[in-house]
């Protein structure tokens, strides 16, 4: 989910309240627990969400702790977190509920855990808004009754906006050497709104399969237009199948449309 906090740290791990931490802004925070957070991994390259569905994802951490520090005396769990290091005092993602750990060893609790992407106001959660999507850092946290220990550099991860893309060539059957028309629309999430709204401005390129061939080349490139749609016109050659087909950006994922034959006599 994701945390907020402004002067008290008021982060959630699932159902789990973590301790409201009122710290002076002069004075440092409580130290949490004393244990050693490593080899966090998210298991996903790109987390894609669409406008109202919740994605989850798994991960897996390992936790270091003194012999003598009981497991069951602070929770853990990975986060997702921007800027340079973990702050807890600002807006991470995490996941629901916290890591379940086993022992390895008196010393070495091995964790897994997920992580929980909801669109705003998709249920009783508040979580993804459209300035969310992009790439985040890889972290985790541990949380004591005396306060968090964060540690963060695990790598990366993309929470994109889901896209797609539709093309239509018309009309259909057609002569040799008239004019096709091929339109389409390019829209991706709005996690604000719940819907899926068009992609303005984007490169979009049009491709052609000539039936009985197994690929597809590039005829042109043109752009969205304010609203995410397309249109653009081509000779009718031979019979065979347009599509158009958008490489994505840092926010939205590539997304190619199915492809729509066309007859050509």
């Amino acid at each position: 989910m994701r945390v907020r906090a402004t002067t008290t740290v008021a982060a959630v791990i699932g159902a789990v309240a973590l301790s409201a931490l009122a710290v002076p802004a002069a004075q440092a925070a409580p130290a949490g627990p004393a244990v050693t957070l490593s080899n966090v991994k998210v298991n996903s390259k790109a987390v894609v969400v669409g406008p109202t569905a919740k994605v989850t994802v798994s991960a897996s951490y390992t936790v270091t702790k003194p012999a003598n520090l009981s497991a069951a005396s602070f929770v853990s769990g990975p986060v997702l977190y921007r800027g340079s290091t973990v702050n807890v005092e600002n807006r991470l993602l995490a996941g629901d509920n916290p890591g379940t750990c086993t022992a390895a060893s008196s010393t070495v609790l091995k964790c897994k855990a997920t992580i929980q992407f909801r669109p705003a106001k998709s249920d009783d959660f508040d979580d993804l808004v459209n300035s969310d999507a992009g790439t985040w850092n890889i972290g985790a946290v541990a949380i004591g009754d005396s306060g968090v220990t964060a540690k963060g550099g695990f790598g990366t991860v993309k929470v994109l906006r889901a896209s797609k893309l539709t093309a239509n060539a018309a009309p259909e059957p057609v002569k040799k050497g008239k004019t096709i028309t091929v339109t389409g629309k390019l829209s991706r999430a709005n996690w604000d709104s719940n819907t899926y709204a068009g992609y303005s401005t984007q490169p979009v390129k049009l491709q052609f399969r000539k039936k009985g061939a197994s690929a597809y080349t590039t005829v042109k490139t043109i752009k969205t237009t304010t609203t995410g749609a397309l249109r653009t016109t081509v000779k009718a050659t031979v019979d065979g199948y347009f599509r158009f087909t958008f490489a994505g950006t840092s926010t939205t994922p590539a997304a190619t449309a199915a492809g729509d034959f066309i007859d050509v006599r």
